[in-house]
């Protein structure tokens, strides 16, 4: 099994949404419930190799903006908030092996008290 499959196949077992994007702010990755959640529920195109603000209300652009800043500044997750759906949702920053940023990913996980 080649790696790319075997992280395809981990990606898609998740749950819930997860958005990767790179650092101009363009989608190039959706796992299969993102895609489900942006395109068929709330009836964007496929969002990839767009641009993260074409999903996303023009109040949000700074703030997504403001939060990849924050990642970068301190490498820490960002929680953003709840979803309607009771879901939490996070930013996470990424790097590529030699420590560059290389983008951030959106994820959702059910909102449980801890």
């Amino acid at each position: 099994m080649q790696e790319l499959e075997m992280l395809h196949g981990i990606l898609n077992a998740y749950p819930y949404p997860i958005v990767f994007v790179d650092n101009d702010y363009i989608v190039r990755y959706m796992n299969k419930n993102a895609r489900y959640f942006y395109c068929d529920e709330r009836g964007y195109d496929d969002l990839i190799g767009k641009s993260i603000f074409d999903c996303h209300k023009p109040q949000s652009v700074e703030r997504i903006k403001e939060c990849y800043e924050e990642i970068k500044r301190n490498g820490k997750e960002i929680f953003i908030g709840v979803s309607v759906r009771n879901q939490r949702i996070y930013m996470q920053g990424v790097r590529n092996d030699k420590g560059q940023w290389i983008g951030f990913f959106e994820r959702f996980e059910l909102n449980i008290a801890k």
